[in-house]
């Protein structure tokens, strides 16, 4: 059986995607369960595409797993979250030798558990020198936070006199953000249908491309990954040119 993994153009894969993993709670409701069996649906997606993604051979892959705004829902399905996020982070650890991944988190951890900045500092210990693929969770992230963050470092600056107002730069504030040591996306992938953005890396998704995938995230596939990327390497990206 044929695959759209043979179509994919191997030299122009995007070094960097992202993605917002949307319709957990959708994908519940639809089989009248509980939010956090939709979440906990989602789990699997996140390893397969991760998988995929490394064997394909992208660098990067940034998935958008819990932002500042969902404090807001309810307090079982924010612990049914972080329970999860445990569960994935102890996994990763006990397979760590197996694993070529690389992990880290961006986003504020500070209003994390202790326990999960204690398993988030571990794994990115561990996995720090690990050859392939670099996952990046973003974790109580929000676009506008990771700019305030990064403008209150830049005045911090400008505050101590080792910075001129005049001296900043567009490199200097992608410096200052939590994706400061890895290059923008270039793909942004969003499922469930939805088409905005969410608050999501602001500033670094100036030129991406966007695919809006109709798919629940509990649903997508690796399949649907490498349609995605065949999908932008279609587009014509001009930057603003002709």
């Amino acid at each position: 059986m044929s695959s759209l993994k043979d179509e994919i153009d191997m030299q122009n894969l995007p070094v960097h995607i992202a993605i917002i993993m949307d319709g957990n709670g959708r994908w519940a409701k639809k089989r009248f369960l509980p939010r956090k069996l939709g979440h906990k649906a989602g789990a699997d997606p996140l390893e397969n595409i991760t998988k995929a993604a490394d064997k394909l051979g992208v660098k990067h892959l940034t998935v958008y797993a819990f932002s500042t705004e969902n404090w807001k829902r309810s307090d079982e399905e924010v612990k049914g979250i972080m329970d999860l996020l445990r569960n994935y982070l102890d996994r990763y650890v006990a397979k760590a030798d197996k694993e070529d991944i690389k992990i880290d988190i961006i986003g504020e951890r500070s209003r994390l558990d202790q326990d999960i900045q204690e398993k988030i500092k571990l794994i990115e210990s561990i996995s720090a020198d690990k050859p392939g693929l670099n996952l990046h969770i973003a974790l109580n992230y929000g676009g506008r936070d990771d700019l305030l963050r990064g403008f209150k470092k830049i005045a911090g600056r400008i505050e101590d006199g080792s910075l001129r107002a005049e001296d900043i730069t567009e490199e200097m504030i992608s410096e200052n953000l939590d994706t400061g040591f890895y290059p923008d996306p270039e793909l942004v992938i969003r499922t469930s249908g939805e088409e905005r953005i969410s608050n999501f890396m602001l500033w670094q998704i100036a030129y991406s491309e966007f695919v809006f995938n109709s798919k629940l995230w509990p649903d997508y596939t690796e399949e649907d990954l490498y349609g995605d990327i065949c999908y932008y390497q279609n587009r014509d990206r001009r930057f603003g040119g002709r």
